[in-house]
């Protein structure tokens, strides 16, 4: 496999760094170390022959250890010289054991100097997994302390044989889009170029012609695009989407979920007509997923549109990539080595020349840091575009006096939340947007205020109906005999409300009045204009036909008190996320004390202001994204082994550790977390080091795995 250059370090809005090795991956013979039987020299009489023209074959083995993470060389017999090509899986013998790994390349002659054993078996001659994509699972995995296995089982969808089987059809010729296809301007390409930014909604932003005229001469612009409110935004991302067909090259697209994909599925039909984009998301199912992910590898789809796991969708010729609400902690992987696609897809923009486009109604402290440093352009709306779009936001502080109205203080309405709410919904809907689902999360005693909690396990107690016992959140225990154990009262009262209590309170406040929610159990797509007050939590707001005629945003407190160093930022990103589906000049309540950061922003409608200086702020304490962090999870003395074999960079804090908490009493063996933290400039060699600190534990064979998280979402 050859070496990459480094081009993690190379961008400037990334890492800070000038352009070190990303970390070849070493060599060794194809029985893990140990001589094969029937190599190329000594072979017996009868073996089998390999391969005439390049007959080693270096090969990825699926196998996560990080000593392991390394290509390993094969012979390629002669039978299966046709099929052995570069990407395709085949199937080894590794250290006594028939695995699967993917063939990286094929070469002339081995560095290794024992025999080597041959390929077992090609399970494919689909070669699935593609150059670029091999060099980038290597720079993710060096960049998140990963390895190449991990990553690459998240890159390349599993296999299903019979849609591989599939005929193919032949491809459809590619419709030109005007002289921009050519490689060259239009004539006239000022008016052509104001024409398409109007198309798509780009002219309300004074760098939008300019951003799609690059993308259309086959440039490499990179924005971070702040959205006015409103349903536009999918169709501006069309818009540019086209603008990169236009320019001869591809595009992928990264939102948060299904509904969002089906909005950019939606507009990238209207946009370029069907069958020229793929929608990728886990709805679709196996067989359909793969035979839509085959027709992005075959060329035949030329732009997509999926969830996270389409970051590494394999489009050819690269020319744009898109991804929408950054800050959306859907975005994080779950699975090792934890990449966010921003960072991978900025790592595609990079090594393919791509241009780039980071969106949504807010901006993250990432994606200001991209713009602090150059790697990208601010792309926005002059102020008094914003002010015509907006909403018209008020705050309502927790002391507020409820409303007079008794049954809107059964609802905890504000008096000024009653009055919108009442007048708005003489026109139409009313969103109503609570942190926090279920009926009642949270419940006390109502006597002294003591957290009710489980007599088995301790977990927090919870209402599921007004006429249902608590049950435990942790253990689904019934507790009915619930006595307070401080003063001994048997009665609770609600600490926190969820949607569920909240749509049954505004029903008897406004009776009369159709009441929806939108939730976990039910996501609702969109609502009507007829009147009705829409119940949701945060990210499952449904559209509205017409725009919402006011929107309400409940128990603030809810969103900013959580423990979390992005508490401000996200609970930002969730208003401003629902009231943008408010009519622009409509009020919107949000009931939070004003004088906070995030509620000034609110106010304003600027978020841009709000993330500049949070991230001034993080950088004089060093918090990410200003500093790069590590997350240690494990047993205590697996944490101290795995510091010990260490060698962290110079400048390397080590905080914590400190217990996890866990999710009830008896839930198997104490774990601890700690955080290492080095300044932005160090964060390769940080990553480097816990990597190769993951591999000496493991060729020790150490009993337990170090879970390494670096830049987690959360550090708590």
């Amino acid at each position: 496999m050859t070496k990459d250059g480094g081009g993690a370090d190379l961008i400037p809005g990334l890492d800070d760094l000038p352009g070190a090795p990303a970390g070849g991956a070493g060599r060794a013979s194809g029985a893990g170390g140990k001589a094969g039987a029937g190599g190329r020299r000594g072979a017996k009489k009868g073996a089998r022959r390999p391969a005439d023209d390049l007959p080693v074959a270096r090969v990825a083995v699926d196998m996560s250890l990080p000593h392991l993470d390394r290509p390993f060389d094969y012979l390629v017999p002669a039978e299966l010289a046709a099929k052995a090509v570069a990407g395709c899986r085949v199937r080894v013998r590794f250290a006594g054991q028939l695995v699967d790994g993917f063939l990286l390349e094929r070469v002339a002659e081995s560095d290794h100097e024992g025999r080597l054993a041959y390929l077992e078996r090609v399970t494919s001659s689909e070669p699935v997994l593609t150059p670029e994509i091999a060099a980038l699972a290597r720079e993710v995995a060096v960049r998140y302390a990963g390895t190449f296995a991990d990553v690459v089982r998240l890159a390349v969808p599993p296999r299903h044989a019979r849609v591989e089987a599939e005929p193919v059809p032949e491809a459809e010729p590619v419709p030109e889009d005007g002289p921009a296809a050519e490689g060259g301007p239009a004539p006239g390409g000022e008016p052509e170029e104001a024409d398409a930014a109007e198309a798509g909604g780009w002219a309300e932003y004074p760098a939008g012609a300019s951003f799609l005229g690059a993308l259309e001469a086959g440039r490499a612009p990179r924005a971070v695009w702040t959205a006015l409110p409103g349903d536009g935004w999918a169709p501006a991302i069309a818009r540019a989407v086209a603008a990169a067909l236009a320019g001869g090259r591809g595009a992928l697209v990264v939102v948060a979920d299904g509904r969002d994909v089906a909005r950019v599925d939606a507009a990238l039909a209207a946009e370029l007509g069907e069958g020229r984009h793929v929608a990728l998301t886990a709805e679709l199912g196996p067989a359909e997923r793969y035979r839509r992910w085959l027709s992005v590898l075959r060329g035949r789809a030329r732009a997509v549109v999926g969830t996270r796991a389409a970051m590494f969708a394999p489009v050819a010729d690269l020319g744009l990539v898109v991804l929408w609400d950054d800050g959306d902690d859907v975005h994080a992987e779950p699975h090792a080595p934890y990449p966010h696609p921003r960072e991978v897809l900025a790592l595609r923009a990079h090594r393919t020349g791509a241009g780039a486009l980071i969106g949504g109604f807010t901006r993250t402290t990432d994606a200001t840091r991209l713009v602090e440093s150059g790697w990208a352009h601010a792309l926005a709306a002059d102020r008094a575009r914003v002010r015509e779009a907006m909403p018209r936001v008020r705050y309502v502080g927790e002391d507020a006096q409820l409303a007079r109205d008794a049954a809107a203080r059964t609802a905890r309405l504000p008096n000024v939340a009653f009055e919108v709410a009442r007048g708005a919904l003489a026109e139409g809907p009313v969103l109503v947007q609570v942190p926090r689902r279920g009926y009642v999360p949270g419940i006390a005693c109502g006597r002294c205020r003591s957290p009710a909690r489980c007599t088995a396990c301790q977990g927090p107690l919870a209402l599921s109906s007004s006429h249902a016992a608590p049950y435990c959140r942790w253990c689904g225990r019934i507790a009915g005999d619930w006595h307070c154990p401080e003063c001994g009262f048997f009665q609770v009262r609600a600490v926190v409300v969820g949607a569920k209590r909240t749509a049954e309170e505004l029903g008897r406040a406004f009776p009369g009045v159709p009441v929806r929610t939108s939730g976990r159990e039910a996501v609702l797509d969109r609502v009507g204009p007829e009147r009705a007050l829409v119940v949701s939590t945060p990210g499952a707001e449904p559209s509205a036909e017409g725009g919402y005629r006011a929107g309400l945003l409940l128990d603030g407190w809810v969103l900013l008190g959580r423990p979390d160093l992005r508490a401000g930022e996200e609970a930002l990103r969730r208003w401003m996320n629902a009231a943008s589906l408010v009519r622009a000049g409509a009020p919107v309540v949000v009931a939070a004390e004003g004088s906070l950061p995030p509620v000034q922003a609110l106010v304003r409608w600027d978020p841009v202001t709000y993330a500049e200086r949070e991230l001034a702020e993080r950088r004089e304490v060093g918090f990410p994204p200003a500093a790069r962090m590590a997350s240690l999870t494990a047993s205590p003395a697996a944490i101290r082994e795995l510091l010990a074999d260490a060698r962290l960079p110079d400048g390397a804090e080590v905080l914590g550790p400190v217990p996890v908490p866990q999710a009830g009493a008896g839930d198997g063996p104490e774990r601890e977390r700690a955080l290492v933290r080095v300044p932005r400039a160090a964060g390769q060699a940080l990553a480097r080091a816990l990597k190769e600190a993951q591999g000496v534990r493991s060729a020790r064979k150490a009993a337990e795995t170090v879970r390494v998280q670096v830049d987690p979402l959360e550090l708590i």
